[in-house]
Parts: C-alpha cells; sequence; structure tokens
C-alpha cells in the first residue's frame, strides 16, 4: 500500500514537471506587437539554443555609434531545424539582420521572422508564436 501511494506521489510530481513549462509559455501577442514592426541590424553577442524558444541576442548601433543589445526570440528548435538552423549556424560575432515585431512593453526584445546573414545574403525563417512561415 505504502509503495502504491509513493509511486502515485512520483507519478503526479513527474506530470507536474513535465507540464510546468506548458503553463509558463506565453501567446505571441501577450509579448509582442505585430503592428511594430521592426528591422534590426547588428552583431550576435549570445545564443539560448533551448526549448521553448531559440533566443539570440545582438548589438545594435544607433547612428551615433552607441551599441544597445536586443535579443529576439525565435521559434522553437525542432521547428527551426525544418527551416535550414541548426546549433552551428550562427556564431557569436556573425553580422545578421532580424526582421520582426517589437516587444508591447517597449523593452528591447522582438519576436523575429526572418534572419538574414550579411556575409552570405542567405535568410532564413525565424518565426515562433506565429508559424514558421510568418
Amino acid at each position: 500500500m505504502k509503495f502504491r501511494i509513493a509511486l502515485s506521489i512520483l507519478a503526479l510530481g513527474g506530470l507536474f514537471a513535465a507540464t510546468a513549462p506548458l503553463v509558463a509559455h506565453h501567446s505571441f501577442s501577450a509579448e509582442f506587437d505585430a503592428n511594430q514592426p521592426i528591422t534590426l541590424h547588428g552583431w550576435v553577442t549570445k545564443i539560448e539554443w533551448t526549448n521553448p524558444h531559440v533566443w539570440i541576442y545582438m548589438d545594435v548601433k544607433d547612428d551615433k555609434g552607441v551599441k544597445t543589445n536586443w535579443g529576439f526570440e525565435m521559434g522553437p528548435p525542432h521547428l527551426l531545424q525544418g527551416s535550414g538552423w541548426d546549433r552551428t549556424k550562427l556564431k557569436i560575432g556573425d553580422e545578421i539582420s532580424v526582421d520582426g515585431s517589437r516587444a508591447k512593453n517597449g523593452s528591447n526584445k522582438m519576436n523575429a521572422r526572418s534572419v538574414k546573414f550579411t556575409a552570405t545574403g542567405i535568410s532564413l525563417q525565424a518565426a515562433s508564436s506565429q508559424g514558421i512561415n510568418n
């Protein structure tokens, strides 16, 4: 009897742990504004190839040469891989341009639709919550 109770508690704990990230996940419209399109050009400073979304950070220079670090959310790794992405496609220091939608709160964050590599001119889809082909 004690074994069954312990096993049930363990199973419930595992179920909770597996579903917790789903509860924390957000919708596109909760965080980003499709009516605020933005294109940024800069140099990659950090890459977080993790679930539920890949995040890339880059330094963007303004007209005065002042750098600001921006973060952009992309789709989940498994969807990005279907569009030609992998962990080695982008490297720290790469020069890129990103098209997407700005964060509603005005922070230096955006949801990326596409990423263009300056060196090669190759553009890859990067969308997350709106669907990979948007």
